[in-house]
């Protein structure tokens, strides 16, 4: 995981002052480091009954597509409002400053889907328990939360006590 951990780029001050922005682009510039996270968040899952994955806007589309892929399973993007051109569901949540919301077309899953959620990194918790949310409210089960970075300090994974959550880095 050190060489995984070596490719997070601190960014001081972004997007605001005091914050400091975990980059994952020099990660996912690195072939060999995308293939090492990418087997790393699914290994775990591997004789699971997973029946799709899905991964939230923007950065959990890397991840998220690429574990589908490798596992053979359908891959469910959770967006923005109005990003989508077919009926949707949404979730609403707040965030420190503000709410956002997440959309997903109303026949994503099918009934009885049991769904692995995957994203870049786990913040607050926020955004992951809204896709949760999203993903049950479509008729699925969440089987796990999976991320490549984890900001222990920021307790996220509280929000998430309900679902087996699984990080590959720690800060």
């Amino acid at each position: 995981m050190n060489k995984l951990k070596e490719k997070i780029r601190d960014i001081p001050d972004f997007p605001k002052p005091g914050i400091i922005f975990k980059d994952i682009t020099p990660l996912v510039k690195d072939p060999v480091a995308v293939r090492l996270a990418v087997h790393h968040l699914l290994h775990p899952f591997l004789e699971r009954d997973i029946t799709a994955v899905a991964g939230m806007e923007a950065r959990g589309f890397i991840f998220g597509a690429l574990v589908a892929w490798e596992l053979g399973l359908p891959f469910v993007p959770l967006r923005k409002p109005g990003k989508l051109p077919y009926d949707v569901q949404s979730v609403s949540y707040d965030l420190e400053y503000g709410s956002a919301t997440l959309e997903a077309h109303s026949d994503a899953f099918e009934t009885g889907d049991r769904v692995l959620l995957i994203d870049d990194l786990l913040a607050t918790g926020g955004t992951a328990k809204a896709s949760c949310e999203l993903v049950e409210k479509l008729g699925a089960t969440v089987e796990a939360c999976a991320f490549v970075v984890e900001l222990d300090f920021l307790n996220g994974r509280e929000k998430l006590e309900a679902y087996e959550v699984h990080s590959l880095l720690h800060f």
